[in-house]
């Protein structure tokens, strides 16, 4: 093996990592400190009145038990000069109350449309800066991808809510325990010493739902695939053909049972330590109101007074447990904003060049020098050493049975990865010193697992070269050129709309389910040309110095294949061309024909030199067209017995 560089494809990605176990103080500081920078960036003033309601919300009820207070006291004593002005201060507590309830409403709403919207454009931003494939293929990865969604549409703004839940209840905790000590130091002290088992609770309550919700994560991931097998129409033929449907069933409710018993249990924890801390506040509550009572016979506590004791021992009870709530609503989503962040953050997935070097124009050809790849240390080797050279001009067919490394080849051309070992020279020059971007506008393709796109006929097209969209008129020419091109402009010609047809029932309402004008669903074959159509627009409006077709006619009849490989040969005259095709009549009139089998190159030449070498070519030619031959005798013999 070549002793060239080794990228980083076999390095350890944060991004790919499974989550770890709740971080200390430190790591909850700087999750915060994020959380409020993406929200007052995305919405400043919502997030000043959201604080502002929040300290009038956290003080509203102490204020409005000290004037209660006041006018029970001024009754008893038959005070009544300011009764009306306490009365009034009531009212406009009540009204304070209802309105800044309201504008928490609505600030969480706002702050969840404006923040949501952000997150999910910072989140895409940075997925759609990733360079290569690799991380769409780790399943950790998609994972991730998956809950970083769910985060960056809610995480931020219930842990702002949290955080200022927090000081809201702080408050009222606050104002309450100094007015107990304004009345009875001893009893502030009871009632703080049994709010402290109330918090640790509840606390230790969230660090074990946040456990247990870490750790059925994979069974509703499960479930959910199954669910998601269960709903979709690709797989619906398969399941009723097949009669899989109760195997599914079964396997999803399986999967939800495992996760409704880890809840279940979680769920009568949680009814034990509630029932628990019931009693003490109880007991604490109960025992207060008794000896306050006494008090108050014995004239050291006016009826104010108890009453006032009453709703500071009932406010700090009930403040403590919603603090609790708070803390731990807020561990959880800080802890789903660590995905969000862990993709965000990610940084490239494959090495980028700080000073990328030009790219020259394709004069000589692209070489393959002694190229290995794996997709990861434990996986096993997928290219063993490959040298070759695509001649500039002309075509390259690449052929082999499945997972010979065909595929893998054209992933490393396009640099969706790295060589693990070894080089790929563009004119000499190492693609992996060039800007991506630019390598990959020189490049056309069609690629086997080509892209359904749910939207008109038009766009489909036009995605080949997005600069079309913006002026769908002036590029329709250039649009039906490449249909003329890939077979398929007279059936686009004869949907309900034309090329604006919508090539997809999905977006529908129930009403237009019935109009066939509403959108049409192509068979497989015109999707594949639709595709073709693509790539053929791609270089058309700027001729592409490599087209890459990897099986361009794998989903065509047998009439549609030739009429396309002949398009496909006009097209392709004199251009550089990497041809990856199954089909082996496809590929006989290639400039150079190279086998591969188990990663290496075991024959190349063109059609006439393999064939006379008699390999691994000429075998499977000849199978090939053995079943042609058998198929065109069978043909005929079923004509003359029905003749």
């Amino acid at each position: 093996m070549s002793d060239s560089r080794e990228t980083s494809q076999e390095a350890a990605d944060p991004s790919c990592a499974p989550p770890g176990r709740p971080a200390r103080a430190g790591a909850a500081l700087r999750r915060i400190a994020a959380v409020l920078a993406v929200t007052a960036r995305a919405a400043p003033g919502t997030v000043a009145l959201h604080a502002a309601l929040t300290v009038a919300v956290g003080v509203v009820p102490v204020v409005t038990a000290w004037l209660t207070k006041f006018v029970l006291d001024d009754v008893t004593r038959g005070v009544t000069g300011r009764l009306v002005g306490l009365g009034a201060g009531l009212a406009g507590l009540g009204l304070l109350a209802v309105a800044a309830g309201q504008g928490l409403r609505f600030a969480q709403a706002e702050l969840d449309r404006r923040v949501g919207l952000v997150m999910k454009d910072r989140l895409f931003v940075a997925v759609d800066g990733f360079t290569g494939l690799g991380r769409f293929e780790n399943p950790h990865f998609l994972d991730r991808l998956r809950l970083a969604q769910q985060a960056g549409h809610e995480a931020a703004t219930r842990a702002l809510d949290s955080l200022l839940g927090t000081v809201r209840t702080g408050i009222t905790v606050a104002g309450f325990l100094g007015s107990l000590l304004l009345l009875t130091p001893v009893m502030t002290g009871v009632v703080l010493a049994a709010g402290i088992p109330v918090l640790w609770s509840e606390v230790a309550l969230a660090r074990r739902r946040a456990r247990m919700l870490w750790e059925i994560g994979p069974i509703e991931r499960r479930e959910f695939f199954y669910t998601d097998l269960l709903s979709s129409v690709e797989a619906a033929k398969e399941i009723r053909l097949f009669g899989i449907g109760s195997l599914l069933r079964g396997r999803m409710l399986a999967q939800r049972r495992a996760a409704n018993t880890a809840k279940r249990v979680m769920n009568l924890r949680e009814i034990a330590v509630q029932t628990g801390l019931g009693l003490l506040a109880a007991l604490v509550s109960g025992g207060g109101l008794l000896w306050a009572v006494l008090a108050a016979r014995d004239g050291a506590l006016s009826v104010g007074d108890v009453t006032m004791f009453v709703a500071a021992v009932a406010g700090v009870q009930g403040a403590l447990v919603s603090l609790a709530g708070d803390a731990a609503q807020g561990q959880h989503t800080l802890l789903m904003f660590d995905h969000f962040t862990a993709v965000t953050t990610a940084g490239p997935d494959l090495a980028a060049p700080e000073r990328p070097v030009p790219l020259p124009r394709l004069r000589r050809g692209i070489e393959f020098r002694d190229v290995w790849f794996r997709y990861s240390a434990d996986h096993p080797w997928v290219l063993r050493g490959v040298t070759l050279r695509i001649p500039h001009g002309r075509a390259l067919a690449l052929v082999g049975l499945n997972g010979a490394g065909k595929s893998t080849l054209v992933k490393l051309v396009c640099r969706f990865y790295d060589p693990t070992q070894g080089a790929i020279l563009w004119d000499g020059v190492d693609i992996r010193e060039v800007d991506p971007a630019e390598l990959r506008r020189r490049v056309g393709a069609v690629f086997q697992d080509f892209m359904q796109y749910d939207m008109t006929a038009a766009e489909n097209i036009a995605l080949g070269e997005p600069s079309t969209l913006s002026e769908p008129d002036r590029s329709r020419d250039l649009l039906r050129e490449a249909a003329r091109q890939a077979r398929i402009d007279q059936e686009l010609m004869a949907l309900p709309r034309g090329y604006d047809t919508l090539l997809t029932r999905m977006f529908f309402m129930e009403a237009d389910k019935n109009d066939p004008e509403t959108g049409v669903v192509l068979s497989g074959g015109q999707w594949q040309r639709l595709a073709l159509a693509r790539a053929f627009l791609r270089d058309t409006c700027e001729r592409r110095e490599l087209m890459i077709l990897d099986e361009p006619s794998a989903g065509l009849d047998a009439e549609a294949e030739h009429e396309i490989h002949a398009s496909l040969r006009a097209h392709r005259d004199g251009r550089t061309t990497l041809l990856i095709s199954h089909r082996l009549s496809a590929v006989r009139e290639a400039d150079l024909i190279v086998v591969l089998e188990d990663g290496q190159i075991a024959e190349r030449g063109d059609h006439h030199s393999l064939m006379a070498a008699g390999g691994a070519y000429a075998r499977l030619f000849t199978l090939q067209a053995s079943g042609y031959q058998l198929s065109a005798d069978a043909s005929r013999t079923t004509a003359e017995e029905v003749a």
